[in-house]
């Protein structure tokens, strides 16, 4: 060593290893809570299990479910709904799409929807006309609640068997197709001509929808 300078000396590094464990285990942490922030409250996943959506969505396909957007955006009419069904029918979510309401009288007649005396235009239908089903052919749908069905009409257990769905059941509603990626799609809210996407404020009958007073038996979906 030249003058005026001391020998090297290595120093022990005794905490160090201890200081990068620490360190692992809070990015670890800290990602978990990330993972979880979102998937509870933000945005979720979920695999098509059932038939009930074809042909929009088919099973083995992948959806993003948008958690976060219903606070202030309520559901509207066409949206595509990921929600817990009554527990006597499922033990999973179910999928399904919006068709009624709060306020609204849904009708199912001749093969149609008709909501609020107006027929809907349905072109994402697969598997032929809509027939009613256990719970009758009309309904108002009551308040925090929807009518929901299946696009595949005739191969989906949805509020024609177990009457409505509660909002609170809701998880969230379907906003993107991410996987196969190759099927890659954002699903877009349909619009029907003469119907509005929110609910009545008032609720219109047709001459052809008239039905006994009874016509609210559908029972609301009980929390799985």
């Amino acid at each position: 060593a030249g003058p005026g300078r001391r020998p090297y000396t290595p120093r022990l590094v005794s905490k160090r290893p201890l200081g990068c464990l620490f360190e692992v285990v809070e990015t670890l942490v800290l990602t978990v809570i990330i993972f979880l922030v979102i998937q509870n409250f933000v945005a979720q996943p979920y695999r098509i299990e059932q038939q009930s959506m074809e042909q929009t969505l088919e099973p083995g396909q992948y959806v993003l479910i948008d958690k976060l957007s219903p606070r202030w955006d309520d559901y509207s009419r066409g949206d595509i709904i990921v929600f817990w069904p009554p527990e006597e029918t499922h033990e999973v979510p179910f999928i399904k799409r919006v068709i009624g309401l709060p306020g609204d009288r849904v009708a199912i007649r001749d093969g149609s929807v008709y909501v609020n005396g107006i027929p809907l235009d349905e072109p994402y239908i697969f598997g032929g006309p809509t027939e009613p089903g256990t719970q009758g052919d009309v309904v108002v749908v009551p308040p925090d609640s929807y009518f929901a069905l299946g696009d595949h009409r005739s191969d989906s257990t949805d509020s024609r068997v177990f009457g409505f769905v509660a909002r609170d059941d809701i998880i969230g509603r379907a906003v993107v197709r991410y996987w196969p990626i190759g099927e890659f799609t954002i699903l877009e809210t349909p619009t029907y001509t003469g119907v509005p996407a929110t609910g009545p404020s008032g609720v219109h009958i047709g001459a052809d929808d008239r039905e006994p007073a009874d016509a609210t038996r559908f029972r609301p979906a009980r929390a799985a």
